[in-house]
Formats: structure tokens, sequence, C-alpha cells
């Protein structure tokens, strides 16, 4: 077979500290239920909400090759599909008489598969992640592929043929943020109603809490007090973007690193708590906002880290 980048051809796997709570278990069981019923799924959610991860784990589930794509302004259709990219040339020389040389050459495109012609001629699982980051007319496409089951190649790349007829076993998950304002693209409603979205929300508490405890390395206990610092501020309203799990994240394990207690006495961790989410709450950074969003942020860190300070140590 002819592939363009035979390395993106990936074995999905969930990740080692993967945290399967109830409800990413029925997000996920829900999916593969429309995916064995021949659907393609969508998932649709905000920054934070665990989009592309969960599609990977999905995918894991399945148990075939997969292929990730990344939405990009700058897609065309043959990045999708491929293109005809070099040539081939071949040269015969006749000399059966030795003072008459006869030569003859012939010259043709190569075709060159690309990521979505190999997912459908061999049936494996496509991810494409933030796919409306790509321009509409570059995702026509995908229509008659979710569809008809039939991929269009504009040439005669494929033999004599200008359509691939899609393996039984190729799936397709894609996913998005209906919230993001820079370099996207509304998605086409032919599209769109062609596969099955599942909106995603924030995580509950006790998955939030599994996570951070799972990829950070700090105790439950202090990452169940940090999930509740960043939900109580996401509850507050105080701020112009929501924080996410990714902050509850990136202060736990600044906090580990730096020897700092997750306790309100401890006034590495407050900063730590100010600096990571008051960036992460405002795209302006304004003085306003910053001040409001302290505030708040130090009476949430009294409520939940009410404990006495410990003695600082990397653990």
């Amino acid at each position: 077979m002819s592939i363009a980048h035979p390395t993106t051809v990936l074995e999905p796997r969930s990740m080692s500290d993967f945290v399967e709570t109830p409800y990413i278990k029925g997000v996920a069981d829900r999916a593969l239920g429309y995916i064995t019923a021949g659907f393609p799924v969508h998932l649709r959610g905000i920054s934070g909400t665990g989009k592309t991860t969960l599609a990977i784990h999905i995918a894991a589930k399945l148990g075939r090759p997969l292929i990730l794509i990344h939405g990009d302004e700058e897609f065309s259709t043959s990045n999708l599909i491929g293109s005809e990219n070099g040539y081939s040339i071949s040269k015969v020389r006749d000399n059966f008489i030795h003072s008459v040389l006869k030569t003859e050459e012939n010259m043709s495109k190569q075709w060159v598969d690309n990521r979505l012609t190999v997912a459908c001629k061999y049936g494996f699982t496509l991810i494409y992640d933030e796919f409306t980051r790509s321009r509409p007319e570059a995702n026509n496409v995908l229509l008659s592929v979710l569809q008809e089951r039939m991929l269009d190649i504009p040439t005669t790349g494929n033999g004599d043929s200008n359509y691939v007829k899609v393996h039984p076993d190729f799936t397709a998950i894609f996913t998005s943020n209906p919230e993001e304002y820079a370099g996207v693209h509304r998605s086409q409603d032919a599209l769109r109603d062609r596969m099955v979205t599942l909106d995603l929300d924030y995580f509950d508490e006790e998955t939030e809490v599994g996570i951070v405890h799972s990829r950070s390395g700090v105790s439950y206990d202090d990452s169940k007090k940090i999930v509740g610092i960043v939900r109580g501020l996401r509850d507050s309203e105080v701020f112009e973007f929501a924080p996410t799990i990714r902050g509850c994240q990136m202060i736990a394990k600044t906090a580990r690193v730096l020897g700092a207690s997750v306790d309100k006495d401890d006034s590495t961790f407050r900063q730590i708590c100010v600096d990571i989410l008051s960036s992460e709450t405002t795209r302006i950074g304004s003085r306003a906002t910053k001040e409001k969003v302290t505030k708040e942020l130090f009476k949430l860190i009294d409520k939940h880290c009410n404990g006495k300070a410990k003695a600082r140590g990397k653990g």
C-alpha cells in the first residue's frame, strides 16, 4: 500500500493513568453502542472536558489501528485523501542492431494515499480532532464516506476507478469545541446530520479527583482539596472563562515540585493557585478581574484547606 506517512498509523492504547469512573464508562459505552450500530460519533465540548483522551480511549476499546488527524485552517481535500506526488519513469534501450539505437521512455504520475484514504481502505479507526478547524469545503469528501460508504478520489489513482469502497470496519470519531473563537468554522449541517453528537460537560467531582490524583502524584486528600477550590471558583462566576481540570493538574504538579503543602497557611501554595487560575480564567488579564478571582480564591482556599500547615518537602 502507498501511504504518505506510514508512522501516522497508530496502535491505540488507553493511558496507564486513565481514570474510568462511572461517568466516563457511561459516555464510552454510549459511544461504542452508536459505533456498533454503524454511526460515527462526535464528541463536542469546551476545552478541558477530555474529548481527545476519551476519543483515544474509545478507539482502544475498538481494538483496531488508529489514524489521527488534527483539524487545520490550511487543510484541503488532498490533505485528507491524498494526491499525485512525483513521477514514475521507465526507459527502454533497444540496440538489437548495433547501428540502430531505439529509446523509449514512459512517464506517469504517482498517486499517494493520505490518512482518510488509508483508514477507509483498511478499516482503521479515524479520529478527526477539532474537525471544525478545517474549512468546510475540505471536509465535504466525508459526506459520501459516512453516508454511502464510498470515497470519491478525483483521479484514477485507485487503479481504473475513481471510487474506493469503504471497509466495513472503518469507524470515525470526531471532536470539536463549540465555544472556541479563533480559527474555527461552522460545520456543514449535512455532515453533522451523519453523526451522533455527544455533548460533554465538566467531569463530576469523583472523576476530577481521580484524574488529579492519578496524574499528579499528590495524595487523594490533597487532590480533593485542589478540585474543591477549582470547582468552587467555577461555580462563583467571577471569571471570563471557567477553570478546567487542567488547572487542577497544574496546581497539583507545581505544588509537588516546589514542595508546597496543600494548606491555607502555605504562602507558596496560595500563590500557585492565584498564578495558575487567574491566567486560566481570563483572556485579557485585567487587574479588576484578577483581584476578583484572587479574593474568591483566598476564600475557597481557607474553606477547603483548613488543616495545619505541614513541613515542606517533595513527595
